[in-house]
């Protein structure tokens, strides 16, 4: 899942997208409305976690711009005014989740996760193929019963190719999928994950490249 988190308190923005990263999710982070803004135009997340109160451009208009131009992108609100008519009107320009600060870590979680469902076509939370089963809620990926120690990075790339359902996965829709805006397009990382992913899974193979397309499982 690709997650955008605007807000300008920094310690905070900087302790949500932590938090998310280690759900396997790949996050950037914007302090202000302006970036948030310049971001969305050029990237497609499934989840944006959105401050109200964002200086410059205000979250308000962050939030409209967006869904005027018919955006994926769910929206989940954020902001100190938890009274009943700010959230009605924070759902009312468009936003799909509100949630009042201060917030409990794991519900911030669950409604993520639950918009980002709603982003891309339904698929069921445990995810089987070829004797693989990911449970994307508990993080925990088996083969034919055995345990899979997969790190988050190696989890997210499992998950992008089996969405993928037998289709080929180009090296960058895993980047832009499975990676934050830091990652380098001109390093080997998806070639070194997706080796140690085969290596992990086990015989018989089930990663296949092909050249000059990307993986399939």
């Amino acid at each position: 899942m690709r997650v955008l988190v605007a807000e300008d308190e920094r310690d905070l923005a900087d302790l949500v997208a932590m938090g998310l990263r280690r759900q396997a999710m790949a996050v950037d982070v914007v302090y202000d409305g302006a970036a948030a803004a310049e971001r969305l135009a050029v990237s497609d997340y499934d989840v944006l976690v959105l401050d109200r109160d964002l200086p410059g451009l205000h979250g308000d208009l962050v939030c409209r711009e967006l869904v005027a131009r018919g955006s994926r992108t769910r929206i989940l609100m954020m902001t100190a005014a938890s009274s009943v008519p700010e959230r009605v009107a924070g759902l009312g320009m468009g936003a799909d989740d509100y949630l009042p600060k201060p917030f409990d870590f794991t519900e911030l979680v669950a409604r993520v996760r639950a918009l980002g469902r709603r982003s891309r076509d339904q698929v069921p939370p445990v995810l089987t193929r070829h004797g693989i089963a990911l449970d994307t809620h508990r993080l925990q990926a088996s083969r034919d019963g055995r345990h899979l120690h997969l790190s988050l990075k190696e989890f997210a790339v499992l998950e992008v190719l089996m969405r993928a359902e037998g289709a080929v996965v180009s090296a960058e829709r895993l980047l832009d999928e499975a990676w934050d805006e830091n990652a380098d397009p001109f390093t080997t990382v998806v070639r070194v994950v997706v080796s140690r992913l085969r290596a992990k899974l086990g015989d018989p193979p089930c990663i296949r490249t092909v050249p000059g397309a990307g993986y399939l499982l």
